[in-house]
């Protein structure tokens, strides 16, 4: 990691950063299994789905430099039943002009430091391909472990990849009853 890392902006998302989001989660979508869609979203889409996520009261955050965005992350509803309630599932992607700098750490610390103070107790990590290594060690990093490997669960550019799924204790986790 270069110096470059101290001259990242994280921020809460914009509606003016949709299209470079959508720039970005596009490429993944197309080139990786990152993410298991197979059709990159248009702008109108992602655009939805950013405010869902900011009315539902959940970050989504963004990684700028100089002024342009580079990588986005934000956090979900783990499941959609009451129970999950206190669970929640992050979401990173950067640009791929810009991995190596810091900024999927940036946007990882950012989004667990947010869902911590808004009280959530656990963060689950779902991340597409056993190959997907720099996610993974992202995570590792950030103190998730491995809790399963659920094999072949999705068939994207011709193979069957499979679902690591990370997981780590927020705030107090599971050592205390929730308010």
């Amino acid at each position: 990691m270069t110096d470059i890392a101290s001259h990242i902006v994280i921020r809460d998302s914009r509606p003016e950063d949709v299209a470079d989001i959508q720039r970005i989660y596009a490429h993944h979508v197309q080139t990786g299994t990152a993410s298991f869609e197979e059709v990159a979203p248009n702008v109108h889409t992602i655009a939805e789905r950013r405010q869902g996520v900011v009315n539902g009261g959940a970050p989504y955050i963004v990684a700028e430099l100089d002024g342009v965005v580079h990588g986005f992350a934000y956090a979900t509803s783990f499941r959609p039943r009451s129970a999950y309630r206190h669970t929640v599932e992050d979401s990173i992607y950067v640009d791929p002009e810009a991995t190596g700098k810091g900024i999927g750490s940036q946007l990882l610390g950012t989004l667990i430091e947010r869902c911590t103070q808004l009280g959530y107790r656990q963060m689950v990590a779902v991340i597409g391909g056993a190959q997907n290594v720099a996610s993974i060690n992202l995570h590792k990093r950030h103190g998730f472990a491995q809790a399963g490997h659920l094999k072949s669960t999705g068939f994207k550019f011709g193979a069957w990849v499979d679902t690591i799924i990370m997981q780590r204790p927020l705030g107090p986790g599971d050592s205390t009853l929730p308010e």
